[in-house]
């Protein structure tokens, strides 16, 4: 007997998709038009191929950026989720403290990110800022404005201070969802604290640790607001990322052309990674249970 569909919820969903395609398609059409012309002013554009892009792919100065970008994702990555999944393991799982400690961890994640970086700003300035000047009071010579190691100590250190709470609230989500029969049965077994989070704890979180693993991938890998606020870019061009990059090419030099290009390749280099993540941590966490079995 075929099945009647009912079609007519696609009603309710109408509405998300113009505003998706307002908010997304349109400017995204718009971003692809002018990747492959050129004008000379007076709103006047005439065809320019696809040499934006290959000026882009052979340019120093974005694949310097590029560089920047995945060396930021990949520290960034190697600190917070270990640290997130080690805070959310030392997070109580019953009682009043519970509430106190998920309202202190979900406090950083609602600062705005601009209002972040000033804070960092002010907070690493050696005159008025605690950090610098404690530092400078031991004899740390600090200066995050004029030492490019400096400036990426402070903009690690600001990343990792406002996003490892999202890591550290989805791995405890995470660990609550946990039933308690597989601790009794653990230590019915006499399993060690290592065995009981490596073949329990670790496995379970496999799917939120995959949503904590690319979503900040993905913030990490378009971050803008933060490190603009508080070195600009600088010093140089240590902490020139290519969301950065990208906003002195468009607005800056209004090189609309080669900032569309540019835009272009780092939308898709975001999506291809993204899919290599999901695609060799899904694969990873599909072969635990055959090769649990397997023992």
């Amino acid at each position: 007997m075929d099945k009647t569909w009912n079609n007519r919820a696609w009603f309710l969903v109408l509405p998300v998709l113009v505003l998706v395609a307002f908010s997304a398609v349109i400017p995204l059409m718009t971003v692809v038009n002018y990747a492959f012309q050129d004008t000379f002013g007076n709103n006047q554009f005439f065809w320019y191929g696809t040499d934006w892009f290959k000026e882009m792919l052979t340019s120093d100065r974005f694949h310097d950026a590029l560089v920047r970008n995945l060396l930021f994702s990949a520290i960034i990555l190697a600190i917070e989720v270990p640290l997130g999944i080690l805070v959310a393991l030392s997070m109580p799982k019953k009682g009043v403290w519970v509430s106190v400690c998920l309202v202190l961890m979900a406090l950083p994640l609602l600062i705005p990110w601009n209002v972040v970086g000033t804070i960092w700003q002010v907070f690493g300035r050696t005159d008025i800022g605690l950090l610098g000047y404690t530092l400078d009071a031991m004899g740390i010579d600090y200066n995050y404005v004029a030492n490019p190691v400096d400036a990426w100590a402070t903009v690690i250190l600001m990343d990792v201070w406002h996003w490892t709470s999202l890591v550290v609230l989805l791995c405890y989500a995470g660990l609550v969802s946990i039933p308690d029969a597989y601790y009794q049965a653990a230590k019915i077994d006499g399993a060690s604290r290592w065995a009981v989070f490596r073949y329990i704890q670790l496995p379970k979180m496999g799917r939120v640790l995959l949503i904590a693993v690319l979503l900040r991938f993905m913030d990490s890998f378009m971050i803008y607001t933060e490190p603009f606020v508080v070195t600009g870019g600088g010093p140089g061009n240590s902490t020139t990322f290519l969301s950065i990059d990208l906003v002195k090419l468009a607005i800056g030099q209004f090189n609309l052309g080669e900032a569309a290009a540019m835009s272009l390749i780092y939308f898709l280099i975001i999506l291809a990674l993204s899919w290599v993540f999901y695609t060799v941590m899904t694969n990873v966490g599909a072969d635990r249970p055959v090769k649990e079995a397997a023992r």
